[in-house]
């Protein structure tokens, strides 16, 4: 019986050459005895069938045609091992994730969803009501990347948000509010990954949204290595932990980042999970991307 070792790395045209993680990645495959190769998720031509398991990296294109990545991520799961499983792509790019984790005990950014048929107006009015200490706002669609259609608004700005919500709203997108945290334009975000459930390293990133409007895109330069601390593990942990079981998931998953900013009280709560097709900035903590490939080769020998 030939050993399983045939893999496939998803992403897509345009967004291989920004995956900064995939050159690393397919040199720890081969050095795990993997044969990867990249593969787009928009190529009829690929035989899906013929890898022994398929890894989603960066299919960012999904944004724009999310139900037609979804539908693509069925039809390769009924030929193959998907991973992460499509479940798990179903739930975590969206949003509406962050009410599941915040049921489970998990530490979240407070959010709100605007759903299209809303009236924006007094669903903005009704949140920062909720939040009267805030002094500023996020507004964001549930399913994006790359801060795309992501702002940030004062508490006297209404009239700028409310029309942004509108416009989300406009494009039959989910809208997710939540306040702005102080803490992010002088600490930044701490990114954790894991493979299998286990710590492997963690990133700063520093904050993309500018007081004066500007949404700044996450390059290499933003972010740098860093140790994440105990309790910041404990909440990445927690999140995945009830990650997997709202999903009823019989294994950890066989990677993941956890973006945590500090709240208020300074203790971590979780600003998103990236479950998908997560940027794993391999490129900052040596050994990662070997740690990876073993994972994976793990997860196919069980």
């Amino acid at each position: 019986m030939p050993s399983v070792n045939r893999i496939a790395l998803v992403t897509d045209e345009a967004s291989l050459p920004i995956d900064y993680d995939m050159p690393l990645l397919l040199d720890a495959c081969q050095e795990t005895g993997l044969k990867a190769e990249t593969c787009s998720w928009e190529d009829p031509g690929v035989h899906w069938r013929g890898f022994d398991a398929v890894l989603l990296r960066s299919p960012w294109s999904y944004v724009e045609r999310l139900p037609d990545f979804l539908a693509w991520c069925e039809s390769v799961t009924a030929l193959t091992r998907l991973f992460n499983p499509l479940r798990v792509s179903r739930w975590s790019l969206d949003k509406h994730y962050m009410a599941d984790l915040s049921a489970h005990g998990v530490p979240v950014v407070p959010s709100g969803f605007v759903g299209p048929g809303a009236d924006p107006f007094p669903a903005w009015r009704g949140f920062l009501a909720e939040h009267p200490g805030a002094g500023e706002f996020v507004v964001k669609p549930t399913v994006g990347a790359y801060s795309k259609d992501v702002r940030r608004f004062t508490r006297s700005s209404e009239p700028e948000a409310v029309r942004h919500v509108s416009r989300l709203l406009d494009k039959g997108r989910h809208v997710l509010l939540q306040p702005y945290v102080e803490s992010v334009d002088r600490d930044g975000e701490t990114d954790l990954v894991y493979f299998s459930g286990v710590y492997s390293h963690a990133i700063r990133k520093s904050a993309m949204l500018m007081p004066d409007g500007t949404v700044n895109v996450p390059t290499f330069e933003s972010r740098r290595a860093r140790e994440a601390t105990e309790d910041e593990r404990a909440v990445a942990s927690a999140a995945l932990d009830a990650a997997v079981s709202h999903l009823g998931l019989r294994r950890p998953l066989l990677y993941a980042r956890v973006d945590l900013i500090r709240g208020a009280d300074r203790s971590p709560v979780v600003l998103e999970v990236e479950l998908c097709e997560p940027s794993l900035n391999l490129s900052f903590a040596e050994g990662s991307a070997l740690r990876f490939a073993r994972a994976l080769a793990d997860r196919l020998r069980s």
